[in-house]
């Protein structure tokens, strides 16, 4: 049995209790009741996963779709310089894993959340304009990077437990959106990413970066 995040069970409760005053009235709502019920329990599904523990290592905070990579200047909240960081978004859609988690070990140096909009999280002007959680880090070779967990279409709350100065580790588990959202981490233009356009990233195992490699970016090609 895959464990249920603690943030879930409110919300199977609720729609298993409108499931059972739904049978009570007619069959068909029951069985409407019961399906709700079985997709909540699959999208607060909160699988253990395996992190990769070598240090320097940038691990997805995210499952779902790596959805671009490019040069975008990090949001100002996180008090990173205002110059083009590496950037990575991933979009998680209905079906994916919310449980997100740290991408480094290291020290929360800034942690503010910003009302927004809710516009479609696959659109770029997401970054900019929705309602959006952002995260510094402070790693221990002194590398500052950034997780910005944005809300989207669908989803309307944003949940993330840190503050400042905590110590974090990778892998941790930090925080959820529902339903439905967008994760992008912000790394110096002068590190190397690991993954491509297209990739499914799994949060606290696929590998987004390696600030130690002196390798190139990577690049991928559809087969």
């Amino acid at each position: 049995m895959v464990p249920i995040n603690r943030a879930g069970w409110p919300f199977i409760a609720i729609f298993a209790i409108l499931a059972v005053v739904g049978a009570s009235y007619s069959q068909p709502l029951g069985w409407i009741g019961f399906l709700v019920t079985a997709w909540s329990i699959y999208f607060f599904r909160d699988p253990e996963r395996v992190t990769p523990a070598r240090e320097g290592l940038v691990i997805s905070p995210a499952d779902g779709l790596v959805q671009t990579v490019g040069r975008s200047t990090p949001p100002p909240e996180l008090g990173l310089p205002d110059v083009p960081y590496n950037r990575v978004s991933i979009f998680m859609d209905v079906f994916d894993v919310h449980v997100n988690r740290i991408p480094i070990a290291g020290r929360v140096t800034a942690s503010h959340y910003r009302p927004g909009k809710f516009v479609n999280a696959a659109l770029d002007k997401a970054s900019e304009h929705n309602e959006r959680h952002s995260v510094a880090l402070l790693t221990p070779d002194g590398v500052r990077i950034g997780v910005v967990q944005i809300a989207g279409l669908v989803a309307r709350r944003i949940s993330c437990d840190l503050h400042e100065n905590q110590d974090v580790r990778t892998g941790q588990r930090y925080g959820l959106i529902r339903f439905g959202s967008r994760l992008d981490v912000f790394l110096p233009a002068e590190i190397a990413i690991m993954v491509a356009p297209g990739q499914h990233a799994y949060a606290g195992e696929t590998v987004l970066a390696d600030l130690r490699s002196t390798e190139s970016s990577r690049t991928g090609e559809y087969r």
